[in-house]
């Protein structure tokens, strides 16, 4: 077919340019294109219907445990921010401005949402009065923005899209239960449905969130051996609560101020899920968040109208238990068909012929392994809805293998320097707390404490990986994106 020729040049190797490739992927499947303003993007429907996924998946849980859904406004006067010094500071080299509106120069200042605590606090004021308005469990669905110097779609933009947790909470326990019910909220969300193996762990004091007493993280390996940020928990103390005056009157006659969280996920999860499961031929998507689960391709040849009509029945078959489009183009051929799904990450491609049609069967081709069986007709249902779960399974199963084989050990600076660099991934080190010596690694290796995790086996104190006195932690380094 004419059309076959305007099919996707290759995609650059992930051993070849791994950054490369990511962009490659990106463009090729459809996923979103780069917008009129700088370090913005444009999420194109297949992108977008992943995040609706990533969306429904931590909404559920969310609703589960208690929260319901609020909404407060992009924009947020200068004065509030100035509240919280730490804050505003953290955030300050980020921040846009509103000045001008409506051809006249404001009066004050209006920061566009680089997150929402300030104005959530100023709010909370206002809806705390007694301890039986507490706990406060809200969370928002918004897009945010930071004027970021270095972009890179879906992983850091300009604006973007998250859902940012903020809870107040009538005792400093509640409070840091919420902290850790949350942060296992995300472990569950991004290990479940989007397959990627996590490590849970504290932030140290200057990785964590502006304005947080403690910061929690899970923490994700990319194949190219950087670490990602997956999802924040922060446990805000009461902080913002001085700040803002939130108090309330207890059960026992006294006001208090009350304990706050806040916690966040944003769209940098799918950047984590190309990159994670991803290969040469483009994106390979769980099952659970991929926008089409099931394609089926008909091997049609001039006059086999029976074909097609039998490719129709399997697919409206298939609607009970999956996402499914038939692909009866007939513009493009079948190996074009398949190397365009393919590319675009589809978990199952069921391909039925002539031949097939005889024998009563199909072939179904996995995009994970590239595996192709040839199974009944009969039960085809059950054959997909069990082949789903396996490859949703298995997926992670290989992902948790490949950040075991990257996570190494270090006992000296020299180790950790020489596998940073020529062997990425996590390195587990001592570390005496101090950050002098976190900074020297950091500006020397360019990794970072990625956390001190909560998990992991421990092995005993032993010494600062930089300065050889004894350790008060042990943690994971890396680079990360």
């Amino acid at each position: 077919m004419a059309k076959d020729k305007e099919f996707v040049k290759e995609i650059t190797p992930q051993s070849q340019d791994f950054s490369q490739w990511y962009l490659d992927v990106i463009r090729k499947a459809d996923l979103a294109d780069y917008a009129p303003v700088r370090g913005c993007i444009v999420f194109k429907p297949d992108g977008y219907e992943l995040w609706e996924r990533c969306q429904a998946g931590l909404d559920r849980r969310f609703k589960a445990t208690g929260h319901r859904n609020a909404y407060f406004p992009l924009f947020i006067p200068e004065s509030l921010l100035l509240k919280e010094v730490e804050h505003v500071e953290g955030f300050n080299p980020e921040l846009p401005w509103v000045t001008e509106a409506g051809g006249e120069k404001l009066t004050e200042r209006l920061a566009v949402r680089p997150t929402s605590e300030t104005v959530i606090g100023e709010m909370y004021h206002r809806w705390v009065q007694s301890y039986r308005d507490l706990p406060i469990l809200i969370n928002q669905w918004a897009n945010v923005v930071r004027w970021e110097k270095r972009t890179l779609p879906f992983l850091r933009t300009t604006e973007f899209l998250w859902q940012e947790g903020h809870t107040a909470h009538r005792t400093e326990a509640e409070a840091r239960e919420e902290v850790m019910r949350m942060l296992d909220v995300y472990r569950d969300f991004i290990e479940t449905d989007l397959a990627i193996p996590v490590i849970p762990g504290r932030k140290s004091e200057s990785e964590k969130f502006a304005g947080a007493v403690e910061t929690y993280s899970i923490e994700g390996l990319m194949k190219d051996g950087k670490a990602l940020q997956a999802g924040t928990s922060h446990f805000l103390g009461q902080n913002f609560s001085h700040v803002f005056d939130i108090q309330f009157l207890d059960d026992d006659g006294q006001r208090k101020y009350v304990w706050t969280t806040s916690w966040g996920m944003s769209t940098r999860v799918i950047g984590a899920t190309i990159m994670v499961h991803g290969d040469d031929r483009g994106l390979v998507l769980p099952p659970r968040v991929a926008p089409l689960q099931v394609v089926v391709v008909p091997i049609l040849k001039k006059g086999q109208d029976d074909v097609l009509t039998r490719a129709q029945a399997i697919a409206d078959g298939l609607r009970g238990v999956a996402r499914v489009r038939l692909d009866d183009r007939a513009e493009y051929s079948p190996g074009w068909k398949f190397n365009d799904w393919e590319m675009r990450g589809v978990p199952l491609r069921v391909e039925i012929g002539p031949k097939d049609l005889e024998k009563n069967q199909a072939v179904i081709a996995r995009r994970d392994t590239g595996e192709k069986l040839f199974v009944s007709l009969e039960g085809l249902d059950a054959t997909v809805s069990n082949l789903l779960e396996t490859i949703q399974k298995e997926m992670y199963e290989r992902a948790k293998a490949f950040m075991a084989g990257s996570t190494r050990q270090a006992e000296t600076f020299e180790q950790l320097a020489d596998i940073i660099e020529n062997q990425r991934g996590f390195v587990r080190a001592g570390w005496c707390g101090d950050a002098a010596c976190e900074a020297e690694i950091k500006e020397q290796t360019k990794a970072t404490i990625r956390n001190i995790p909560l998990e992991l086996p421990k092995q005993g104190p032993g010494r600062c990986v930089k300065c050889g006195h004894e350790a008060k932690h042990e943690v994971l380094f890396a680079r990360a994106y």
